[in-house]
């Protein structure tokens, strides 16, 4: 399945696309956001995880390169624990 076509069928599903930042907070958390988020970090520093339906899936997506993670608290606010 190409972007575009992802993008389409996302939509229809109402999944979401989900990254988790490379770099760690200084509380040593990596935080998952959607591909939407105002916070989203710059390409470089951000990991795509995937097309997801709820946070709660890829914060477990996100866990199997980062033993902590956690959801931004503006875009993933019921994945956010801190």
């Amino acid at each position: 399945m190409n972007g575009g076509t992802r993008r389409i069928w996302a939509r229809l599903v109402d999944m979401a696309i989900y990254y988790v930042n490379k770099n760690s907070q200084s509380d040593g958390v990596h935080e998952v956001h959607k591909g939407n988020c105002n916070y989203l970090p710059h390409p470089e520093n951000r990991f795509y995880l995937g097309d997801f339906t709820s946070c709660h899936i890829a914060i477990i997506e996100a866990l199997k390169y980062f033993s902590s993670v956690d959801g931004c608290y503006w875009c993933s606010r019921e994945c956010h624990t801190r």
